[in-house]
């Protein structure tokens, strides 16, 4: 399945936000490829940020990682840096954006 997602970058934090993700920890990425994702892309826009995922199951997705002691670490370190952060409760699972058209 295919799930895009929208998230905001505070304005002051956009280098940090940049450099945090080009030290994604190992440990993470490996956890969210054994939770089915096939791949994970991030666009940024001025401070607005657009996530396309592939995954097997995004409810799963959502469910393997919201404990995981590496992705809390991560999900806090992003709080820091984000207006509009991912959501990781139970009603995350249907929180994609909508599908408006597609070729």
């Amino acid at each position: 399945m295919r799930v895009a997602l929208h998230t905001r970058v505070r304005d002051d934090r956009i280098e940090a936000y940049e450099a945090a993700h080009r030290e994604v920890p190992a440990e993470l990425t490996a956890a969210i490829r054994a939770a089915g994702v096939t791949g994970w892309t991030i666009w940024r826009s001025g401070t607005e940020l657009f996530h396309v995922i592939e995954c097997a199951d995004y409810g799963r997705l959502l469910a393997e990682l919201e404990r995981l002691p590496v992705n809390i670490a991560w999900q806090a370190r992003m709080a820091e840096l984000l207006d509009v952060v991912h959501d990781y409760s139970g009603a995350g699972a249907d929180a994609g954006l909508p599908v408006v058209w597609e070729l």
